[in-house]
């Protein structure tokens, strides 16, 4: 273009340059898998996830989460984590950084003249605590319980790194706002619907990261390796996570039974562990942002990322269990975990937003004063590329809703149904002392993980007929009389009830 020929600042040029270009969004990128697992084809949806992890993107950190999540759904749990261990590196690089130096991961925070979908993607933090929990529910699948005691602990020590830098982050955060004379706050985005992210849902949970499932399996991976002292504390996180569920309680409450002499005889203790649809998708929304310049007002729109609820968000109140109705609880719902990173997020980037704004309008000030209308033309196109999507990146394919329910079950097969729609049982084979049953839901299929089993069923006590007998009062003689006989039983033998 012949409007550009002349000498530009970096700037200037920077805008044009990469408005000549577009990305394609991470939702374009996974929607054909997610929809293709969805109908039962889990193998193409991996064949296609996998196709767009070569070359450059081998080590990208959100493909390899969303590979390795279909490959957990497909139940190639070794290939899983493999791509898990991908991602784990990222997100452990972050984690060192976060630790020893926050200021350089604080850096991305500042005013840049390209819009947030080109900053290094570091994950969101409930995405960085999933890794961990999804890594442990893998090992459980593969029979090893020892490892997956590794990844929960390392679960609990990634929590502790984000909370430290959060805080720091968000005090950074105010301070480059202030000292730039930006304010912040949802309210100033006239047009942004604010009530997507102040609904009670979301301001009902303590944080962005912290999820009851995570805590809950720590707590039941802890009890079976007959750590009660662990186990606790896990259920008790669980249940300060998600207040007034009765399935949650319990864990807690039985805790010294379940792991005592006093523990049920001839049952298994069957975790089920139901996932429902995927994690939403973040929309973009365009918010018009006037400049001030020294020619006057200029507007910039600016793209945010907006997810709205799920209005017809899965729901699996009970497990039928042969005969037995199991309830059941939500533990975690990552649309509403999503939308209150975004909400935490949210005052970030709008700062970062304000930033280039100012940054951009002033560029456009100057192209429109001192090269013309054409050039002023060139340079609004490319601002409007730049700024024509918001970031959209986020692992997709993790569940939208997680339950759980659990109880003692007497070994055996059973017809399983999870959601209430006739004809739709599965069977299970239940066995050993603890089980865990993963279930992935959608409307079109249900898929059935393998089934993690752990240790012997506990051997009921000796039965009744074997025991010794009790000692007998001496009868008084009575005068000959003739004894009513008793009611006969027809089956004979001794008859006993079976847990």
């Amino acid at each position: 273009m012949r409007i550009i020929s002349f000498s530009l600042s970096p700037i200037v040029a920077a805008l044009v340059l990469t408005g000549c270009v577009t990305s394609p969004t991470h939702d374009s990128k996974v929607a054909t898998s997610l929809a293709v697992a969805k109908t039962g084809q889990i193998d193409e949806a991996i064949r296609q996830v996998e196709a767009q992890t070569q070359g450059s993107s081998k080590n990208d950190l959100l493909l390899n989460l969303e590979k390795g999540e279909l490959m957990r759904i497909g139940k190639r749990y070794q290939d899983s984590l493999q791509a898990f261990d991908v991602a784990d590196a990222k997100v452990k690089e972050w984690e060192e950084t976060a630790k020893s130096n926050p200021q350089k991961l604080m850096s991305q925070i500042g005013a840049t003249i390209l819009g947030d979908a080109s900053r290094d993607y570091e994950g969101q933090d409930y995405e960085k605590v999933m890794l961990t929990t999804r890594m442990a529910m893998n090992r459980l699948n593969l029979g090893d319980l020892d490892t997956a005691r590794v990844d929960i602990k390392r679960t609990h020590e990634r929590e502790a790194v984000i909370a430290e830098f959060r805080s720091k982050e968000t005090a950074e955060a105010e301070k480059e706002a202030k000292d730039k004379g930006v304010t912040t706050g949802s309210k100033e985005l006239n047009g942004y619907p604010v009530e997507t992210l102040n609904d009670p849902e979301v301001l009902k949970l303590k944080n962005g990261y912290q999820n009851a499932l995570s805590h809950y399996l720590a707590g039941f991976v802890y009890e079976a390796l007959n750590e009660p002292g662990l186990a606790a504390p896990g259920y008790r996180k669980a249940i300060e996570l998600r207040p007034d569920l009765p399935v949650l309680e319990d864990g807690l409450k039985g805790l010294d039974q379940r792991t005592s002499f006093r523990r049920k005889k001839g049952v298994t203790d069957v975790l089920f562990v139901i996932e429902a649809g995927n994690s939403p998708a973040r929309q973009s929304k365009k918010i018009a942002f006037p400049v001030p310049t020294g020619r006057g007002l200029v507007t910039v729109s600016f793209a945010f990322p907006v997810i709205y609820p799920d209005q017809n968000a899965p729901s699996i109140n009970s497990v039928k269990v042969g005969n037995q109705v199991l309830p059941t609880a939500l533990v975690t719902d990552f649309n509403v975990m999503a939308r209150k990173a975004l909400k935490d997020e949210l005052p970030g980037i709008q700062a970062r937003a304000a930033i280039r704004a100012i940054t951009k309008g002033v560029a456009q000030d100057q192209i429109n004063k001192n090269f013309g209308a054409l050039a002023g033309l060139a340079a609004n196109l490319a601002v409007a590329a730049t700024e024509s999507n918001a970031d959209d990146r986020m692992w997709r394919s993790l569940p939208e809703r997680v339950f759980v329910a659990r109880a003692f079950i007497p070994p055996g097969e059973y017809d399983v149904n999870f959601s209430g729609r006739a004809g739709e049982n599965v069977k299970l084979s239940v066995d050993g002392r603890y089980m865990v049953v993963p279930v992935r839901m959608y409307h079109e299929k249900t898929y059935i993980g393998d089934l993690a089993k752990f240790g012997a069923v506990t051997p009921v006590a000796q039965l009744e007929s074997e025991a010794p007998p009790a000692p007998t009062k001496p009868v008084a003689k009575k005068s000959a009389a003739k004894v009513k006989p008793a009611s006969s039983n027809a089956g004979g033998g001794t008859v006993t009830k079976t847990n």
